[in-house]
Formats: C-alpha cells, structure tokens, sequence
C-alpha cells in the first residue's frame, strides 16, 4: 500500500452497505491490516455506519508452506456459515476451500430433530415432503463447489434422525434400518447436490 491510506465509501456511487452487512478484506500484509482496522471505525462513522464490537477482527490466513504435509494445520476462519481454510487442489496447489461451519452444521441438525418430534405422528407422506424441502433449502445455500463432503454428511444424518423419531410413533413396531431402507425406496430424500458451482459461475474474460 502507499504511504497513505485512503479508504472510502460513496453511496453516492451505487455502494451501498445494508445493516448486518458481512465484509472480508483480505491483505498481503499484516501492517496494511492493522492500519485499515484502526481508520475503519472513523470511515464508518462519517456515514452513521458502525462496526459490530465482537464480529469485527484480525484474523490469520496465511497460506502453508508449499512443503507441509496432508496432517499440517492450516488457518481457518468462518464467514456466512462456511469455515474458509487451505487444502490441495487436484494439482497439489495450495487453494482456498469452504465447507459448512460445525456451528451451522449443527444447528440446521437440531432444527430438523425439533421438527421431527413436534410432528412426530403426521403421515410419512407429509413428514418426507417437509423434509424434502428442509434438505433442498439446506442444499440452496451451502451447495458450493468443494463442499459435497459435508452435504453428504447432512444428508445421512437427516436419514438417521428421520429413523429415529420414526422409531419412536409405536411402542408395538421398530423401525430397524432394511425397513427404513424399504420405506426411503418409496420415500427417496433428495441428494446432495453442488447448486453454486464456482467453475460454471466463472466470469469468461
């Protein structure tokens, strides 16, 4: 960066920051970093904009050495419900990789348990359609190139919960996994699937 520091917002341009606004500024240097964070809460200010106290930090992401190891911890950080951190490419390339936080992961678990015991007694038909589109949603938003690992993870543990609050209708039937498996041939829940595909989004030049 130059010696000095210039940053500015004009709405008067077509920027706009909306309120709950999630920004990531990313930089080279950690002393460019520092100087940005002490101006922004004065450039904010000017436009009767605040940064929130606790959300608003400096956190390391420097890229591994080229020689680390598969095992080697890397920086992490989470933004939007995606935990960002660096993983090889098909060409052994350090790149920057995002899959479902563990809190958000968690959290969309919980809400679909909730349900499942609330309407524990509705008929299956209704159970698998509100569950379709639980699933769908969740795909909607975290169905992002690299990420079909944790999908898959959500789409099995949605089965399971399903399983279990199924098991749970009658004390005088089960619901073992072959007939829950029999019952998911009639009642298939969708798949994961990549619904933002950063190749298929690029931007030709």
């Amino acid at each position: 960066m130059r010696r000095e520091l210039h940053v500015r917002f004009c709405e008067g341009g077509g920027v706009r920051f909306p309120s709950a606004t999630r920004l990531a500024i990313v930089f080279s240097s950690e002393a460019d970093a520092r100087r940005v964070m002490d101006v922004l809460p004065q450039r904010f200010g000017k436009y009767a904009l605040t940064l929130h106290p606790e959300k608003t930090r400096l956190v390391p992401f420097g890229r591994p050495r080229r020689d680390a190891g598969p095992g080697a911890e890397a920086e992490h950080f989470d933004l939007l419900g995606f935990t960002h951190f660096w993983g090889k490419s098909q060409r052994s390339n350090w790149v920057v990789k995002r899959k479902t936080a563990g809190s958000r992961f968690g959290r969309a678990l919980r809400r679909v348990s909730q349900w499942c015991r609330i309407h524990l007694h509705k008929s299956v038909a209704e159970q698998h359609r509100r569950l379709g589109q639980m699933l769908r949603g969740h795909y909607g938003y975290f169905g992002i190139t690299g990420n079909a690992v944790a999908l898959g993870s959500f789409f099995y543990e949605v089965r399971r919960v399903w399983r279990k609050w199924l098991d749970r209708r009658s004390r005088r039937t089960t619901m073992p996994w072959p007939r829950f498996a029999r019952l998911l041939e009639r009642y298939p829940l969708p798949p994961p699937v990549v619904v933002h595909s950063i190749y298929l989004n690029a931007v030709k030049p």
